[in-house]
């Protein structure tokens, strides 16, 4: 089958796609977007997170054939969807005007957006988000291999939760695993991500 979908702001058309095949193989062998890891394939570890219509989602449990027509950002496209979503008035901080009611960003909301990148191929040539830099200042990076779904994930977090307590970005996190740290750089990174966009509100 031929799959017609949105990746990073761009159209994308994927030919010959079996009924088995995932998201995440789709993005990483057709399209060539290698942000999102293949790791365990059973959407227990979060190495895969995308957004996908706005809502963070483990692209190797969805088929490819359930996207045409959505949106899906990944972390290449990371910096872009946040710049476009901050353009919207959503920086995460709900209550300034945000327009979200209290509840976070409704899914209608989030679908409006899509990511414009100078190259949404490889996330280069673009500021890097609010969220990637704070993982960068807080050493929350080691062999980098969760950090694309800990990105996306911290990201839609912040979207919906402007202050997040210790307990609400650990909550958040859960599904996403890292075996090199302990954990506590990225609670950092994802605390000094929050102080930031709270500042700049």
């Amino acid at each position: 089958m031929r799959v017609n979908f949105t990746v990073n702001g761009r159209q994308q058309e994927a030919d010959d796609v079996w009924e088995g095949e995932s998201l995440l193989y789709v993005l990483r062998e057709r399209l060539g977007l290698p942000g999102s890891k293949n790791a365990c394939e059973q959407g227990e570890c979060g190495s895969c997170t995308v957004r996908l219509d706005g809502v963070p989602v483990c692209s190797c449990l969805v088929a490819a054939g359930q996207v045409e027509g959505r949106d899906v950002v990944t972390v290449e496209g990371l910096a872009d969807f946040a710049k476009q979503r901050e353009a919207h008035g959503h920086g995460g901080a709900c209550g300034t005007g945000g327009g979200c009611g209290g509840n976070g960003v409704s899914t209608d909301e989030a679908k409006q957006w899509s990511a414009k990148g100078t190259d949404s191929q490889t996330g280069e040539g673009v500021e890097l988000s609010n969220i990637q830099q704070a993982f960068i200042d807080a050493g929350a990076v080691q062999c980098g291999f969760c950090t694309p779904g800990l990105l996306v994930q911290a990201d839609a977090l912040l979207e919906r939760n402007a202050d997040p307590s210790d307990q609400d970005i650990r909550e958040a996190l859960s599904g996403n695993l890292c075996r090199c740290t302990g954990y506590e750089k990225i609670l950092d990174a994802v605390r000094l991500a929050a102080a930031r966009q709270g500042e700049a509100v």
